[in-house]
């Protein structure tokens, strides 16, 4: 697999502390959100690389008790970027989550 975050996927991504793991996770989102009704292209390419840093979290073995957690914040992130078809996700909704990780990481 080709990663978008080729520097974190290498190795940098497993030193940040879950805070910041979701921090970066919800920058992404962040610019999903913003991109969502204005620019399709963006709001792909953000929805792809906020994919990739879940999928390099859910990999973080330090998280293994965690990742109830981060998989449903995944699962409802999937949800938020296809409507909220299933639970009525939305974006906006879903940055506020993770803006509380951002806070800590900066703390």
């Amino acid at each position: 697999m080709a990663f978008q975050h080729q520097s974190l996927a290498s190795g940098r991504w497993y030193t940040m502390s879950l805070a910041e793991q979701l921090g970066n996770i919800g920058s992404e989102v962040h610019r999903a959100r913003l991109a969502e009704h204005t620019n399709k292209e963006r709001f792909f390419a953000a929805r792809d690389r906020a994919l990739e840093l879940f999928e390099l979290t859910i990999a973080d073995v330090r998280w293994r008790g965690r990742l109830r957690e981060i998989a449903r914040a995944h699962e409802v992130f999937c949800d938020a970027v296809t409507d909220g078809k299933e639970y009525g996700s939305t974006l906006e909704g879903i940055e506020k989550y993770f803006d509380q990780f951002a806070l800590a990481a900066r703390r």
